[in-house]
């Protein structure tokens, strides 16, 4: 079973790796794709999380919400990842 430590992990690594920071952003929707079926409940909630801890950004548009890293937590987001 996954720890919500590891979703905020596996959640940040994956934006890292598609360079979704400053204004490249991806859809909030999109977050809980590559997780398992049962834990993508899990991933919603985790990357509230992170955006209620300041390290994604919310970007509200008119096609929905997006979200991008804040790279001035780049502590926490290393200690999420490892």
């Amino acid at each position: 079973m996954w720890t919500e430590s590891q979703i905020k992990g596996k959640i940040l690594h994956k934006l890292l790796r598609k360079g979704k920071f400053f204004h490249s952003h991806t859809a909030l929707d999109n977050l809980p794709k590559g997780f398992p079926p049962e834990l993508r409940g899990k991933v919603k909630d985790a990357s509230n999380e992170l955006i209620k801890e300041g390290i994604l950004y919310l970007k509200k548009t008119s096609y929905g919400n997006q979200v991008s890293i804040n790279l001035n937590k780049k502590e926490k987001i290393m200690e999420y990842i490892d």
